[in-house]
């Protein structure tokens, strides 16, 4: 990616604030939105999640449009005039993964007008790509600035707080409870980014994709891997957007991922900086989002580079290079390089 992709704002709903900059203060404060919900665990007890608290109890795609209108109109409030005539990317849930809720685009975006006057410029782009969706935004973010001179927005919304995907992940041991010890939690959110051309905010300096053979479900009928676990994907990814970049991961001086809380996807991270980190450097500080939000699916990337913004202007990040990470159950990855612009 080319040094011509500026950050300049952000938006965010959470279950630890409902705009960006309360959010983002709360994840700086490391203060967490995990609350006990109506969802039953293997022994009745009730599941920890991270839920946002809106006004109304809304359920299913209409909730779904409502967090991401909030966060549509957050970013909004802050870019004001750059936002104009802006293009839309939208980062939804797998359209395989087992119980995500569909949203029809169409109704969407025709809410998101009637909410907050927002309507694209063009047809809107979807990925339904879930935590790796930002990632792949991000590189058809870079395809219209450059050809069009527009700015674009990169919307992220996604919920594992349903009754379908609490029921799978449940009976897949995957979720944290008493029972599964090495689990995630779900959660839910939305958030919103705007990139440009000018700004100056941060600049997006590297993206970096890869697919990872051994997957975290990588194992045959009998609990055996299928192949062994190397982390090739995350290294082709950070290869990829360290290389873009024109940096080396020794020159980095922040680590950001979307770790959803099971040991293998820490595993990876520390394996893939082992793989291609080779001059020594002082320790890097690692910022989780999943350890404060929970796993937020498609709203991942986004959530991560809004966090980054506030870091980067408010001065509490390291003053060199960030990469952030995401990675989805399938073994697919993405890497992003940020500096300031």
């Amino acid at each position: 990616m080319t040094n011509d992709l500026n950050l300049v704002a952000a938006g965010m709903v959470t279950a630890v604030g409902l705009d960006w900059l309360s959010t983002c203060a709360a994840l700086r404060g490391r203060l967490d939105g995990f609350e006990e919900t109506v969802f039953l665990g293997p022994k009745q007890v009730p599941l920890v999640g991270a839920p946002v608290h809106l006004p109304r109890p809304w359920q299913g795609e209409k909730r779904l449009i409502h967090l991401a209108a909030g966060a549509i109109h957050d970013l909004l409030s802050q870019a004001g005039a750059q936002s104009a005539d802006a293009e839309l990317v939208i980062c939804l849930a797998e359209q395989d993964r087992p119980g995500a809720i569909h949203v029809d685009v169409n109704r969407l975006l025709r809410l998101l007008q009637e909410h907050t006057g927002f309507r694209p410029v063009s047809d809107a782009i979807v990925l339904r790509e879930g935590r790796t969706a930002g990632g792949i935004a991000l590189g058809h973010a870079q395809n219209i600035v450059q050809s069009t001179g527009r700015p674009v927005i990169i919307l992220g919304v996604d919920s594992y707080l349903n009754a379908r995907t609490i029921t799978h992940y449940t009976a897949e041991n995957r979720l944290l409870c008493d029972k599964v010890s090495d689990g995630f939690i779900p959660g839910e959110g939305a958030a919103a980014v705007l990139l440009s051309a000018d700004g100056h905010g941060v600049r997006l300096s590297g993206v970096g994709l890869g697919q990872e053979p051994a997957a975290l479900l990588n194992v045959d009928a009998e609990g055996y891997p299928n192949a062994p676990f190397r982390c090739d994907g995350m290294a082709s990814a950070y290869r990829s957007a360290l290389g873009a970049a024109g940096s080396s991961l020794d020159q980095t001086g922040l680590k950001m991922s979307d770790h959803i809380g099971e040991s293998y996807w820490f595993n990876q991270s520390a394996l893939a900086m082992q793989r291609v980190q080779r001059i020594r450097s002082p320790v890097q500080p690692i910022w989780g989002l999943g350890s404060l939000l929970g796993n937020v699916g498609a709203s991942a990337m986004p959530a991560l580079l809004g966090w980054a913004l506030a870091a980067k202007q408010r001065g509490y990040a390291p003053p060199k290079p960030i990469i952030i990470e995401t990675s989805r159950d399938d073994g697919h990855c993405a890497a992003v390089v940020l500096e300031a612009a």
